[in-house]
């Protein structure tokens, strides 16, 4: 009876969820991709922390200078520890545009990196952008209006993979489209958790005010996020603004970056665990969402190996009464399938995250109404998903040695 009541708090909360979005979906569906007028001239500064991004580092800087936002002050590359041609590529940039900045400093992680590029930062306002990532020419433009409100402390915007060549490569653009989806919901209970490195801004006296980003934590985005929410700032979201970012094309480059990205998430849960149910919306629903989030792998993992496991006891246990009886191991009735109330409510369940799921696409303009594309998302709510359980546990693990390198 105890794995019925698990099982049926686990489908409960998680139907929860998908309805609290569709609400806040109802609710808010006009202001999905609306963007403040920007009134003020505000001055930004650039950071771009780069470790070995050769491929990808003269990209990401000419993009930055070839969008249309007035008042960029300055590009700033910090490049750490590099043993490849990223530092000599930056360099003879300067050449070509006369506010870029080079940093060149031992390895230490991308949160040290940043931290240390504060000293030389002159904008009211500081936009960190991977080294891999590309904002198209409006974003900043398109983000720099939320900042009219003086409560806001991050704005993020939305990111999608740029590389959608295999089957890995679309079933991530498939996922990074549904969490920007839900990260905008996310703005309008003031719950969104994480600022991504891809793109996002932050007003200098709210990043000044955390002290920059905590070197000990995987995910400096999220921990910084969590930090200013703590401190009472608002997170925004620009669902029109977009960057692209280079994916992992590779499953083991991508299970290696979900593992310390859960590491880190971890480690966020545990340094801002004591404020659950405090401070406002932050302990009422984003520690406590999170928290959720982390376990509910483990759960679903739990809930799997404890039926899987049983039946085949109960099948073998059965086998050997059969052989001491004298009695046909298989008989028709044992290929009969007994349906149950578990299984029903499991299928309903994954249909209605299926459904959700192809109409955050239409919603995101997202091209569905092709065969490869709908089996691939069929393939995302399946195989991709299935995997996330098990990327949990090696995670623990991780995190329980002590994690893992930014790179």
């Amino acid at each position: 009876m105890t794995i019925e009541l698990i099982y049926f708090f686990y489908m409960f909360v998680s139907l929860f969820f998908l309805i609290l979005s569709l609400l806040l979906f109802v609710h808010n569906r006009r202001k999905m991709f609306h963007v403040p007028k920007l009134n003020g001239k505000y001055s930004l500064s650039v950071l771009i922390p780069a470790y070995n991004e050769e491929r990808t580092i003269k990209e990401t800087i000419q993009h930055v200078f070839n969008t249309d936002y007035k008042n960029l002050l300055e590009v700033i590359v910090i490049n750490d520890g590099s043993c490849d041609n990223t530092l000599r590529i930056a360099k003879e940039l300067q050449k070509k545009y006369k506010n870029l900045i080079v940093l060149d400093k031992k390895n230490s992680g991308k949160a040290n990196s940043l931290n240390y590029a504060l000293k030389f930062v002159k904008g009211d306002f500081i936009a960190i952008i991977d080294a891999d990532s590309y904002p198209h020419k409006d974003a900043f433009s398109k983000m720099m209006g939320f900042f009219d409100d003086e409560k806001i402390g991050v704005v993020t915007a939305t990111c999608t993979p740029l590389n959608r060549n295999n089957l890995l490569e679309r079933l991530q653009t498939i996922e990074y489209k549904v969490i920007a989806f839900t990260r905008k919901l996310l703005e309008y209970i003031d719950s969104i958790y994480v600022a991504p490195g891809s793109l996002s801004i932050y007003r200098k006296t709210a990043f000044l005010e955390i002290g920059g980003f905590d070197p000990a934590n995987m995910t400096e985005d999220i921990e910084s996020t969590w930090h200013i929410l703590k401190n009472g700032w608002k997170v925004r979201m620009c669902l029109a603004a977009n960057v692209t970012t280079n994916v992992p094309n590779k499953f083991r480059a991508w299970w290696i970056q979900r593992v310390r990205w859960t590491v880190g998430g971890f480690q966020v849960l545990k340094k801002y665990f004591r404020y659950m149910f405090k401070h406002g919306m932050f302990g009422l629903f984003v520690v406590p969402f999170f928290a959720f989030g982390l376990s509910i792998g483990i759960i679903g993992v739990g809930i799997f190996l404890y039926l899987f496991l049983s039946k085949i006891i109960q099948r073998i246990s059965i086998a050997l009464y059969k052989i001491n009886s004298s009695i046909p191991i298989i008989e028709s009735v044992d290929l009969n399938i007994t349906p149950s109330v578990l299984n029903y409510f499991g299928i309903v369940l994954f249909v209605m995250f299926l459904v959700f799921t192809i109409f955050v696409l239409y919603t995101m303009k997202e091209s569905l109404f092709k065969k490869e594309k709908l089996w691939e998302i069929v393939v995302y709510m399946t195989l991709y998903l299935i995997i996330y359980p098990f990327m949990i546990i090696k995670s623990v693990y991780n995190w329980a040695k002590g994690g893992t390198r930014w790179r």
